[in-house]
C-alpha cells in the first residue's frame, strides 16, 4: 500500500562505490507513494505522503540501515466517503500513523552511474506489525543525485486489514504499490 516502501531501498551503492559507506538523502518533493487497489468494477487509485528517511548502506556486505516512512493518514484515493472507510476500517491510520520500511540489505550491484536494479531485503511496517519483504528497486545515479522507482504488492487482509469490499462490489485482497523517490547521495 505506500511504499514505504517502502521501499526505497534506493539504498544500495556498489561498484566503484566499493568499500565506501553510502548515506541516501530523500528529497521530499521528489519521494511518494501510489497505491492501486484493483475491483471487480473499477480499480481505486490512491497516494500516501512521504513524512521522513534515511537511508546507511555499505556496499561490501550489502548491510543497509535506515527507514523510510510515510504519513498514513494522508492517504487518499478522491472519494471522501471511500478515504473515510479506508482510515477507519482498513488502515485504522489513527491508531496506526505510520507506514514504513527498514531496509536489512540488499542483492545486486548499483553503478556509479546510470540504472541498476536491485533486490533490497527488510521490514515493512503497517497496522502495527512489520513484515518481511523484499521489493526490486530500479535505481539511477547521476553525480550524487539519485532516482528510485519500485513496483510490488502488499497483501494487506493476510497482514490483519479488514477487505472493505461490500455485497458486490469487490476488491483484491492485495494493493499494489508503486514508489518514486529522489534525493543526494554522500560517501
Amino acid at each position: 500500500m505506500w511504499s514505504i516502501g517502502l521501499l526505497v531501498c534506493s539504498i544500495l551503492l556498489a561498484g566503484s562505490l566499493a568499500g565506501q559507506e553510502v548515506q541516501l538523502r530523500f528529497d521530499p518533493a521528489g519521494t511518494g507513494a501510489a497505491i492501486t487497489l484493483s475491483g471487480n468494477f473499477h480499480d481505486v487509485e490512491g497516494s500516501f505522503a512521504f513524512k521522513r528517511g534515511n537511508v546507511d548502506f555499505h556496499p561490501e556486505t550489502g548491510i543497509a540501515s535506515g527507514e523510510i516512512v510515510f504519513d498514513a493518514t494522508s492517504g487518499k484515493t478522491g472519494d471522501s466517503g471511500r478515504d473515510r472507510k479506508m482510515h477507519k476500517d482498513v488502515i485504522e491510520s489513527q491508531t496506526y500513523p505510520e507506514i514504513g520500511f527498514r531496509p536489512v540489505r540488499a542483492e545486486g550491484m548499483l553503478a556509479s552511474a546510470g540504472d541498476s536494479t536491485l533486490q533490497v531485503h527488510g521490514l515493512f511496517a503497517i497496522h502495527g506489525a512489520e513484515h518481511e519483504i523484499t521489493i526490486p528497486v530500479r535505481m539511477t545515479v547521476q553525480g550524487n543525485n539519485w532516482t528510485a522507482k519500485a513496483a510490488f504488492t502488499v497483501p494487506y487482509a493476510k497482514w490483519g486489514m479488514k477487505n472493505p469490499s461490500k455485497l458486490f462490489l469487490r476488491v483484491d485482497n492485495e494493493v499494489g504499490v508503486q514508489f518514486r523517490a529522489a534525493g543526494s547521495l554522500s560517501r
